[in-house]
């Protein structure tokens, strides 16, 4: 029965180092330092990250906790950079070589 009892406690503690080291990625912040505060303080490590403000640009303050940025944040910069490398004809090439 201790075994059982020591997996499911193993598996908290590193349940609980991957928390903090994603939350302190998305903070702006390394992720070894939230792996670290994970192994060592662990549950204790995710509400300090929790705690810790973040930084101007991080993840955390432009996306959030947990989305990803839309398609409609990301297309109109993409469409922007596809029509400033496509400054030259495709078919000028094809000809010259044919």
């Amino acid at each position: 029965m201790i075994g059982a009892t020591a997996l499911w406690l193993m598996y908290a503690w590193l349940l609980a180092a991957i928390v903090a080291s994603y939350i302190s990625g998305r903070k702006g912040f390394s992720e070894r330092a939230g792996l670290a505060a994970g192994l060592i303080l662990h549950v204790i490590g995710v509400i300090v990250w929790l705690a810790i403000p973040a930084k101007p640009h991080s993840k955390w303050k432009t996306i959030g906790a947990f989305g990803r940025r839309k398609a409609e944040d990301i297309a109109p910069r993409a469409a922007a950079a596809a029509d400033d490398n496509d400054d030259s004809p495709s078919t000028g090439s094809r000809a010259a070589s044919a």
